[in-house]
């Protein structure tokens, strides 16, 4: 008897019409099989030989083979248990559309073979199945993601509203992963490194200047400032404070005073005071003009018997 399939819910499934379960059919596999999933018409599960599979050539990120140890480990002992999806094309051939790490991991077991479910789909629907799998991970840079979003924008004409919808995430976050693309491509390409965050992004994209921005993301990347750090750096830049012009007012005698320390020691001296008490601040600029200082108070000190 056919039940409902569980929904699958937003992402990937919003890109399928829904399923029926077939039958479970009655086979002899052992506890290492692939467990039969629920298929859509016209959708078969087969296992493909791999040497009739070619990579996926609409993925944009870039695929990371660490790892694949546990991961084939795993796969010896109890088997795969999620086949790979992947669509036929000419010659006889299948090219991969998800599960790449798993098809990779089943290469290095020396396998001859891959369960996989076999999707007649467009070009098209290969790609944007491919580019809303991608966003659903949770180890792409931010930039891949803004990437991602934008090809989809692009080649499907599809609105923010629509592309949250097929990859789950809310809307303003789909808008705020597009404005990365605006950055410079200085600040871009920081992002991609990883010496920039998405949370220092964002603050810096308040800023108008693309100039501040660049200098801005190179002060975050060489000081290692947090996130809250940028945000007041850029509240800073957006709206400076007032420095109120500060008016020194020095009483004739001090400042006659002060001219003839500066022509004695030949440094900038400055006197303050109030109520008969102050202090006289002498400037120095090197180790020599601090020696030369010394020396001239030694000999006036000597020279008055002090």
């Amino acid at each position: 008897m056919s039940h409902q399939r569980k929904a699958l819910g937003r992402g990937l499934g919003t890109l399928l019409p829904s399923r029926q379960a077939p039958p479970a059919p009655a086979t002899d596999a052992s506890p290492a099989s692939t467990p039969a999933p629920d298929l859509l018409p016209g959708e078969s599960i087969q296992h493909i030989p791999l040497n009739r599979l070619d990579r996926n050539p609409y993925q944009t990120r870039s695929v990371s083979f660490g790892g694949l140890d546990d991961l084939g480990a795993s796969i010896q002992a109890v088997g795969l248990l999620q086949p790979i999806v992947v669509r036929p094309v000419a010659g006889g051939r299948y090219q991969v559309i998800a599960g790449e790490r798993r098809w990779e991991a089943v290469r290095q077991l020396r396998h001859r073979s891959i369960a996989a479910i076999v999707r007649p789909v467009s070009n098209e629907q290969a790609m944007e199945m491919t580019i809303v799998e991608n966003l659903q991970r949770l180890e792409l840079t931010c930039m891949e993601q803004a990437r991602s979003y934008e090809r989809l924008a692009r080649e499907f004409a599809l609105t923010q509203e629509q592309m949250a919808e097929r990859t789950g995430k809310p809307r303003a976050s789909v808008a705020n992963f597009l404005r990365l693309l605006t950055l410079p491509a200085s600040v871009q390409a920081m992002l991609d490194r990883g010496q920039l965050s998405f949370g220092h992004a964002k603050a810096v994209m308040a800023l108008d200047s693309p100039a501040d921005i660049e200098n801005l993301a190179q002060h975050i990347a060489t000081r290692s400032l947090s996130v809250r750090q940028t945000e007041k750096a850029v509240a800073n830049l957006v709206h400076p404070r007032e420095r109120a012009e500060k008016i020194r007012i020095v009483d004739p005698n001090v400042r006659e005073a002060e001219h003839q320390l500066q022509r004695a020691l030949g440094v900038r001296v400055t006197i303050t005071g109030r109520n008969r008490k102050g202090k006289i601040l002498i400037e120095y600029s090197s180790l020599e003009d601090f020696d030369r200082i010394l020396a001239v108070m030694r000999t006036e000190a000597r020279r008055t018997g002090n």
